[in-house]
């Protein structure tokens, strides 16, 4: 295996519990602790939140979406402005994701080949042409700490000879695009497969025999069945290169990152936290509160009594909460935003706790049967 070369980074293992492992993610802007969660920062903002805000939850590394940026206000205005530490004023680690996604899902305006994706904006309908070098180059002007390799991610449904061009096509790209990387940025190569164990762990070596700084799993949660998703990180991600952070890509709910991180996945992202927030549900141990809900028009209690977020901590009822959601009062989906990453960021701490302690396996138990319950009761 090659191993990572970029100047200024380096990941350890400090501790296992299990193919649980707890580590130490280093970057010029801060070490970042794992597994932790990357809250989404699509636009460069962690939607209704500032940047203290996001840091209170405990992220120390957030997600900023690479296509929405180039479309707009585009690369060279954030280059101008600082980077996008300095346009944004984040003061941690920063990742971007490479564009490929949004440009893949773009079906209806969107032609792929050999050299990259065309499509045109959802802005204004102006022709883009994305590819390896163009991921790279946006990247590099954008300047955030990690940035991923443009490859091709594959609906759940699709063809084991769609998935085998797409992981052909996506090493391919892989070579072009760390050719292409500014020399002090670390870059991630991106393994597909499907659900397929066999074809991921080929492309997985396919890619670790390259000088990635970490290798992330792409295409999960595309369709597939949510529990074959589960089975297959259990037979992947324990062989992916130790050396190196392991990044689930997309993914996902508090159970999903519970069963990852116990199968040795890293870091994670997912816009569910913040975007269930804006739809008024808030994620709690025990599962989820939508507050519309009329059983909460006069509950006293907050969202979760065990929580220590500042939406719970300041006491305000379910019931203040389902009255600010009806009336459309920005102030709750704040709250419910501060509420769900705080949700995340206990998360991924008390995972840490219990690794370094080597009690994952009771941690996740725990977890696991507290969600549990609280599906089954509100079925």
């Amino acid at each position: 295996m090659s191993g990572p070369t970029t100047p200024g980074y380096a990941f350890r293992t400090l501790a296992t519990s299990g193919a649980a492992r707890a580590g130490l993610l280093t970057t010029p802007h801060g070490e970042v602790e794992t597994p932790t969660f990357m809250p989404v920062g699509t636009q460069g903002s962690v939607k209704t939140m500032s940047p203290d805000e996001v840091a209170a939850t405990g992220a120390r590394i957030v997600l900023g979406n690479t296509y929405h940026l180039w479309l707009r206000p585009g690369p060279d205005v954030v280059a101008e402005l600082g980077g996008l530490h300095g346009f944004t004023k984040w003061p941690h680690a920063m990742l971007t994701d490479s564009g490929g996604f949004q440009a893949f899902s773009l079906a209806d305006r969107r032609k792929t080949d050999e050299d990259g994706f065309v499509f045109r904006s959802h802005l204004d309908g102006s022709k883009k042409v994305l590819t390896p070098e163009v991921a790279m180059q946006v990247q590099g002007k954008i300047g955030a700490d990690i940035a991923m390799q443009l490859d091709i991610c594959p609906p759940g449904d699709a063809s084991r000879a769609d998935f085998e061009a797409a992981c052909a096509r996506t090493t391919r790209w892989a070579r072009r695009c760390l050719a292409a990387k500014r020399a002090d940025q670390a870059v991630f190569g991106i393994v597909q497969g499907g659900t397929d164990p066999a074809l991921r762990k080929a492309h997985a070596e396919e890619l670790a025999a390259m000088p990635f700084d970490g290798l992330a799993l792409g295409g999960f949660s595309v369709g597939e069945p949510i529990q074959r998703m589960h089975e297959v990180l259990v037979e992947v991600a324990p062989t992916l290169d130790p050396e190196r952070p392991r990044y689930l890509m997309g993914v996902g709910t508090p159970y999903d990152l519970v069963r990852a991180i116990g199968a040795g996945v890293d870091m994670f992202d997912c816009v569910l936290p913040t975007r269930n927030a804006r739809n008024g549900q808030a994620l709690t141990r025990t599962g989820k509160v939508v507050i519309k809900q009329a059983r909460y028009r006069t509950d006293p209690s907050p969202l979760d009594p065990t929580c220590t977020c500042p939406t719970c901590a300041a006491g305000y009822s379910r019931a203040y909460l389902r009255h600010l959601f009806l009336a459309g009062e920005i102030l709750v989906l704040r709250l419910f935003t501060a509420h769900n990453l705080h949700l995340y960021g206990t998360l991924v701490r008390e995972a840490r706790e219990a690794i370094l302690a080597g009690r994952y396996e009771a941690f996740a138990r725990d977890w696991l049967a507290g969600l549990e319950a609280g599906s089954q009761a509100a079925t």
